[in-house]
């Protein structure tokens, strides 16, 4: 069912939370709640408006939905908006989550007409889970078997119909007979610097927090293309502009506080600092494979993939080759390291 409102009939959405609960709860209402509200990722929200309508004109649930893309761009939002929009109840879980196939098949069992199942990282269900999906999404059924040996007999279990929202940073790790059963494939991508705006103005309002236009802009260019990272990085603004401004978010508060948390200009943090100048001075630019260079930052490699790359090969300051990582002219531009040959020569 869709959630009630957070704010109290006497509060104002501008308010001020009061209590750490009502803080708590503001911060959720960050996300947006329906399609209307949702800012960025057009086409995908398009399309998700026409299969919403259609199934809901037909009384049917909606297709089957997969979402793709780095983490922090909306992913988990729009599958509880999908929910919403179609009045149903959503089951949260994960693939790691989803262990042994009883986990899904007792999952699935318990679901109500229409209902939603998200399931993230769904790039990470075994094997064995994996294949009960399959007739589960197709044929809205699982085949359980009972006894063992001659006496073993295979049931088949039938399900309510129910709509499947997977959520992956790594479509390629999908194996193609899961990835053809779902409908409805969206591709979500970074979002551009005037749409994070809208996203820091609205979230700025609902945290009570007033921000002028240059101060969302900044924030917004320092935000990496993410949604969750402008919301996470106007957090801190606020709390700086609330100890030494008196609340007010300006384009002066905005560089300061973002310079205590090592976010430069260009959005990059200490960690990614640290990956193009191991690359470019460790690795002379490169190639470096991945897991030496997790090696050497002490990392775990999917943190470097998944995190810490993307936004690097979207600025252009690193290249995937063959070989491994190259750090582009652009990464040692930002970070002013000489290229080899206009180092200084110690000897002749």
């Amino acid at each position: 069912m869709p959630r009630e409102p957070l704010l109290t009939p006497d509060a104002q959405e501008g308010d001020p939370p009061a209590t750490a609960t009502a803080e708590r709860e503001l911060l959720w209402s960050l996300r947006p709640r329906t399609l209307a509200e949702y800012v960025g990722q057009a086409e995908v929200v398009e399309n998700l408006g026409v299969g919403i309508t259609a199934a809901r004109r037909r009384g049917e649930p909606l297709d089957h939905v997969l979402f793709h893309g780095p983490p922090g761009l909306g992913k988990t939002t729009l599958a509880h908006i999908v929910a919403t929009e179609m009045g149903a109840q959503i089951t949260h879980t994960s693939g790691p989550a989803l262990e042994k196939p009883g986990d899904i098949v007792g999952l699935l069992s318990n679901l109500d007409p229409g209902e939603v199942i998200f399931i993230d990282e769904i790039h990470r269900l075994s094997h064995t889970v994996e294949e009960y999906l399959y007739s589960a999404m197709e044929d809205f059924s699982v085949d359980l078997v009972t006894g063992q040996g001659p006496r073993a007999r295979s049931l088949r279990y039938r399900l309510e119909h129910f709509t499947l929202i997977g959520a992956t940073t790594q479509a390629g790790l999908l194996s193609a007979p899961l990835r053809d059963r779902f409908g409805i494939v969206c591709h979500l991508d970074f979002y551009s610097d005037e749409e994070l705006a809208q996203v820091v103005l609205r979230s700025a309002r609902l945290l009570g927090a007033p921000a002028g236009e240059e101060a969302a802009q900044e924030l917004a260019r320092r935000a990496r293309g993410t949604p969750r990272v402008a919301n996470r990085l106007l957090r801190r603004v606020r709390d700086y502009a609330e100890v030494y401004h008196g609340g007010a978010i300006t384009l002066a508060v905005v560089d300061a506080a973002l310079a205590r948390e090592g976010v430069d200009a260009r959005g990059l943090d200490r960690l990614d600092r640290l990956y193009l100048a191991t690359i470019l001075e460790n690795y002379n630019g490169g190639p470096v494979g991945l897991e030496a260079l997790a090696a050497t930052l002490n990392e775990d490699p999917r943190l470097l993939v998944e995190v810490v790359e993307p936004f690097l090969l979207k600025l252009g300051f690193v290249n995937r080759t063959p070989g491994g990582r190259r750090a582009t002219d652009l990464a040692r531009e930002h970070l002013g390291v000489p290229a080899k040959g206009d180092q200084p020569r110690l000897f002749g």
